[in-house]
């Protein structure tokens, strides 16, 4: 028999997944590819363990991995069949997120390292956003990604630290953690405002109400119009206060969509996807069911732009700007309800939790539920799925939040009939 590495000591291990759990947070937007560092730890980590460790699996935990592996084996054989090996980069990540998440099941890290990583790596993404902003001038804010992409995970890094909040109260050192958390809250939603990602911000009503529903109830009716008072305040300040862009975005999305609707210009910024929105339908009509690949989708866009149906400018985009959509008009029926099956199965699961009496295991139920709610927000304006960082980001954070939550459930149940 060989002896297990180091690393994958019981006394070793949890360290060592905690470590790369708060660098999958620290440096997610902070560094370039920042995001992977973890991710690759944590994968290395589990590849090495996997054959020394026994793993049992809740239906619950099947129903992840079976998902995991259901919409990266879709979508990579698809891709593959049409573009190549490299069409498999992006939905391995889904497959690659499995060993992962069996290494959480068996080792959840310490979730002061948890939350320390995602408020660190929002404080970091604010502080990015406002040193481009002031110091260099910049109209949008991108770090070292797309504007939309960075702006819209500056913000779930934002709310995922106001899950923690619950997490926070019941540790012995509250004021201190409840500052940080509050703090990286508030820098993520600034990186997000200064990038001008608008489309993350229609999803903040629908953020609110997971929060709500996993911490608002139990609070004082004074407490929460209080809360609501100071949220009011801040949006209002941000809104008026011309330094953070948000006013001339919000009015330029009221211009662009006047104008589409009156038949003055089509080719503005929220023009483009609404004719890309247009042509996709025009697809979908004709191919339901199976759809029509990446490359039956660009031919397609560009024989409808030839027939006047979209503009030139929309058919030269290679995908729709929303990932349902785009989904459905290159991978059919069967894309779609994958797609939303990532999506919607994590949410019920994690349902579960949002009223646990067990204030850490709501906590990361809370963040569970907020990661697939902030993506299909997400999605509806970008393809966000279409880049390293939407899918790396979502395949690993649900496998670290669901190993977590799943494992730690399992520890509150065992304690429960101990003390039988």
């Amino acid at each position: 028999m060989f002896s297990p590495p180091a690393v994958c000591r019981d006394e070793q291990i949890r360290y060592f997944t905690s470590g790369a759990v708060f660098l999958m947070g620290a440096l997610a937007l902070a560094a370039p590819s920042g995001y992977s560092l973890g991710a690759a730890l944590l994968l290395i980590a589990s590849l090495l363990c996997l054959p020394y460790k026994r793993y049992l699996l809740s239906s619950e935990d099947k129903l992840v991995i079976i998902t995991l592996v259901g919409y990266g084996a879709l979508v990579g054989v698809l891709s593959m069949t049409e573009i190549g090996s490299k069409g498999f980069d992006r939905p391995s990540r889904f497959l690659l997120a499995v060993p992962v998440l069996l290494l959480i099941l068996r080792f959840p890290p310490r979730l002061a390292w948890l939350w320390t990583g995602l408020a660190c790596g929002a404080m970091g993404a604010g502080g990015l956003a406002l040193w481009e902003r002031l110091f260099y001038g910049v109209e949008r804010a991108s770090g070292y990604l797309h504007p939309i992409q960075f702006g819209n995970l500056s913000m779930l890094m934002g709310v995922l630290c106001l899950a923690g909040l619950g997490w926070a109260v019941v540790q012995r050192r509250r004021y201190a953690w409840l500052i940080l958390l509050l703090v990286g809250a508030l820098f993520g939603m600034l990186g997000s405002l200064m990038s001008g990602s608008r489309g993350g911000w229609i999803g903040l009503p629908f953020m609110g109400l997971v929060l709500y529903r996993g911490y608002g109830r139990g609070l004082a009716i004074r407490l929460k119009l209080v809360a609501t008072g100071l949220v009011l305040v801040f949006v209002a300040t941000i809104y008026f206060l011309p330094q953070t862009g948000v006013q001339s975005r919000v009015q330029a999305a009221v211009n662009d969509v006047s104008q589409y609707v009156a038949g003055e210009q089509r080719d503005t910024s929220l023009g483009h996807r609404f004719e890309m929105w247009r042509g996709a339908a025009h697809l979908i009509s004709e191919r339901p069911l199976f759809g029509w690949g990446i490359g039956g989708y660009k031919n397609g866009q560009s024989e409808l732009a030839e027939q006047g149906v979209i503009t030139y400018a929309a058919a030269k985009y290679s995908h729709a700007h929303n990932d349902f959509i785009d989904a459905w008009a290159k991978r059919g029926v069967l894309g779609l309800v994958m797609l939303l099956l990532l999506y919607i199965l994590p949410i019920k699961l994690f349902a579960a939790g949002l009223q646990s009496p067990d204030l850490r295991l709501r906590a990361v139920a809370v963040a569970g539920t907020l990661l697939p709610v902030a993506y299909i927000d997400f999605g509806l304006s970008q393809t966000f799925l279409a880049h390293n960082s939407g899918t790396t980001i979502y395949a690993f954070w649900l496998a670290v939040l669901w190993g977590s939550y799943s494992a730690y459930s399992r520890d509150d149940l065992q304690a429960s009939k101990d003390n039988k």
